[in-house]
């Protein structure tokens, strides 16, 4: 089976994910897992199967094995497939074994985490594959799960997407509420580049605008990266990017579905922003099934 996404990994955050796993865990378990404690006897040892019960693409598996050695590091994952495969219903994704009771432990949080990544990898590919043969590039944005954004933006990765900035400390993205809190576009710009250089940092500086009006005002001020056309219908966007003419990166953001990618894809801008990859995914069906011994 191909990895059909092209996904190559990047280096995890451990820190990071140590940290979720063991608020996740504490979430769960507090002061212990008094099922499987009084049903299954501590020297038990089996294993278990990851079964996928529905098609999409996998997303997860180095966030499964990370969780079940933070459980128990007896527990050992045997992977039969990999993160940006297409899968489908009755493939097994890996099996598990050691102590029966750090098997049901971790397996909530396994299949919460990957059910989530591999929705979310999944309604990236469905999209990125349509503007695939495009210079253009697909890109998440903020409209994450509280806490669980550092997965859903790994999944969109593995889906064949791109991450935007990551959050409010990474980029100045000046948007609407913000250009009409400082007074316009103008004003904005002059403020975030005075704000950088008081403060030494080197952040490039999106703008989003909303009318040619106000994309004019944005390139006659300068000092800015990119552009953010919210909201502008496809001819008017084709007009937009015409008018930048390359001078800065474009953004097309704003109610762009899978019916109409396509077409704002093919108006030469340079990338398409769309909240639903991480906010609107269906979670995929999977489930870890023990084997009986």
């Amino acid at each position: 089976m191909a990895n059909t996404t092209g996904y190559q990994p990047e280096t995890p955050d451990f820190k990071y994910l140590h940290e979720f796993i063991a608020a996740a865990l504490h979430e769960d378990v507090r002061g212990g897992d008094h099922t499987s404690l009084s049903t299954i006897p501590e020297t038990a040892t089996n294993s278990a199967r990851l079964l996928v019960k529905d098609s999409g693409i996998l997303a997860g598996m180095d966030v499964a094995e990370i969780i079940f050695e933070q459980v128990d590091s007896r527990l050992t994952m045997h992977r039969l497939l990999a993160d940006g495969m297409e899968i489908n219903k009755g493939d097994i994704a890996f099996t598990v074994e050691g102590p029966a009771r750090s098997i049901l432990t971790a397996e909530r949080l396994v299949l919460n985490t990957m059910q989530r990544m591999s929705g979310c990898a999944t309604t990236t590919w469905q999209l990125a594959r349509l503007v695939a043969d495009l210079p253009v590039r697909l890109l998440d944005t903020r409209k994450t799960t509280p806490n669980f954004r550092y997965f859903e933006k790994w999944a969109v990765r593995i889906g064949g997407g791109h991450n935007h900035r990551y959050g409010l400390f990474d980029m100045i993205m000046i948007k609407d509420n913000h250009v009409d809190y400082a007074g316009g576009i103008t004003k904005a710009i002059r403020a975030a580049q005075n704000y950088l250089r008081e403060k030494q940092l080197q952040l490039a500086i999106e703008v989003e605008v909303r009318n040619f009006d106000e994309l004019r005002e944005a390139l006659d001020a300068g000092g800015i990266q990119r552009i953010m056309l919210d909201n502008f219908g496809v001819d008017d966007l084709r007009r937009g990017v015409e008018i930048v003419n390359k001078a800065l990166e474009t953004e097309a953001s704003g109610g762009i579905t899978a019916q109409t990618l396509r077409a704002y894809g093919e108006t030469g801008v340079d990338f398409i922003s769309v909240g639903a990859l991480t906010h609107s995914y269906r979670s995929l069906d999977l489930s870890l099934k023990a084997q009986r011994q």
